[in-house]
């Protein structure tokens, strides 16, 4: 039986009513450049822990919290920002969170203390919440409706292609010229994003703000959206609860050089592109599968990455090994929120969002307190298990729409 989320599906924008060069696929991809800047900005200090920690004088796990305060933050604003944002243009918006994170990366780059670099975080986490929840529901705005998924395959492939290929680019430059250079180049690229979505977006005037009361409804009538919510808490935060310190991973316990971390991180994030192109169109027709054998398949790696991984052959091997598994996550749930509630997308998306950027802070403080108390092997073993858990809690859903 179809179920009512108590919000009417939204239109797309006639396409009379876009400015016709300054919609389309120009637009799609801006907005797909402008998540993955932020994605990479969430996720840069995952290899750049152990060259910040040093200069500014904290340890691998506090330099951690450089992941965990903008995730937690990011969580808060996915959903405040979409429903304090109702009543004003989208552009706009998404113009004005990119640009401040430009100037938050500036202030990281010249930061003189860690906690300057890490009140410059709080700002990137606001503007990560907001920017994506709003932003990955646009693609039916843009674009005509023939064409709307795969925009929103472009857009979401912003979180993916962060994630396995931001962040390697940005550790190999953080090797090769420091770490303030990285948070440099990505002060640079806000900026550039940010003309361009003025540029090259329409007006895009709210169709049916979220509020308060749709999504709360989502949480407790849903069971597909409470599904997804929990795994991608579990999934995801078990992902950072070991990727978060990638660096001191394969530094301290692989053996592998300064110099070939980056390199490493770069095949992990080859290999997890491959697997996003191969995996990314089976998720929409069946995501509860695709979840299934992700999370599996990433518990299987991380604890043979805590079992075999301590040589430098063995760790780099693994670690692509490690991306294949991860690369189609965030495209395979997105597909899980929006099947559970097809009829909210803004919504689903906003509730997906909070609960992907709560995990990565979690993960990444879970993983800190356990490597500061214990050997890297730990967080390898602490992320299989919220993994493992991850499987069986989609193993044992209902696919969205079947009645319970």
């Amino acid at each position: 039986m179809k179920r009512s989320t108590g919000t009417a599906a939204p239109r797309a924008t006639p396409a009379s009513a876009r400015p016709g060069h300054r919609g389309g696929s120009p637009a799609v991809w801006t907005v797909a450049l402008g998540i993955f800047t932020l994605m990479t900005c969430e996720l840069l200090p995952v290899g750049l822990l152990t060259p910040v920690g040093s200069e500014l004088g904290v340890a691998s796990g506090t330099a951690g919290l450089m992941v965990t305060v903008p995730g937690l933050v990011a969580a808060v604003s996915a959903p405040a920002v979409s429903v304090a944002g109702g009543r004003f243009d989208r552009r706009a918006i998404l113009a004005l969170l990119i640009g401040g994170t430009a100037a938050a990366n500036l202030v990281c780059a010249l930061a003189p203390h860690f906690a300057v670099l890490l009140a410059a975080r709080i700002a990137v986490g606001v503007a990560i919440g907001g920017f994506w929840a709003l932003g990955g529901s646009l693609a039916t705005r843009l674009v005509p409706a023939e064409k709307a998924p795969r925009a929103t395959a472009v857009v979401f492939g912003g979180v993916s292609v962060a994630s396995v290929a931001g962040v390697p680019a940005g550790t190999l430059l953080g090797d090769l010229a420091g770490w303030r250079a990285s948070f440099a180049a990505l002060a640079v690229l806000g900026a550039l994003a940010t003309v361009l979505l003025v540029s090259l977006l329409p007006a895009l005037p709210p169709e049916r703000p979220v509020d308060l009361a749709t999504l709360g409804r989502l949480l407790t009538a849903d069971p597909a959206v409470r599904t997804g919510v929990a795994v991608t808490l579990l999934l995801i935060g078990g992902h950072y609860a070991a990727f978060t310190f990638a660096r001191p991973l394969l530094g301290g316990f692989s053996g592998l050089q300064a110099e070939h971390i980056g390199l490493a991180l770069f095949g992990f994030g080859a290999a997890g592109i491959a697997a996003n192109f191969v995996l990314g169109p089976r998720t929409a027709r069946a995501p509860k599968t695709v979840l299934v054998l992700i999370s599996g398949a990433l518990a299987a790696v991380l604890a043979l990455f805590a079992l075999f991984g301590g040589a430098a052959p063995a760790g780099a091997a693994l670690m692509l090994g490690w991306g294949l598994a991860y690369g189609a996550v965030s495209v395979a749930l997105q597909n899980w929120m929006l099947a559970g509630a097809p009829e909210a997308a803004e919504a689903a998306t906003a509730l997906m969002v909070c609960a992907f950027n709560l995990a990565i802070a979690l993960g990444a403080l879970a993983g800190g307190a356990v490597l500061n108390a214990s050997a890297e092997p730990a967080v390898l073993w602490c992320g299989a298990g919220l993994a493992l858990a991850a499987a069986a809690a989609m193993a044992a859903a209902r696919r969205p729409g079947t009645a319970p």
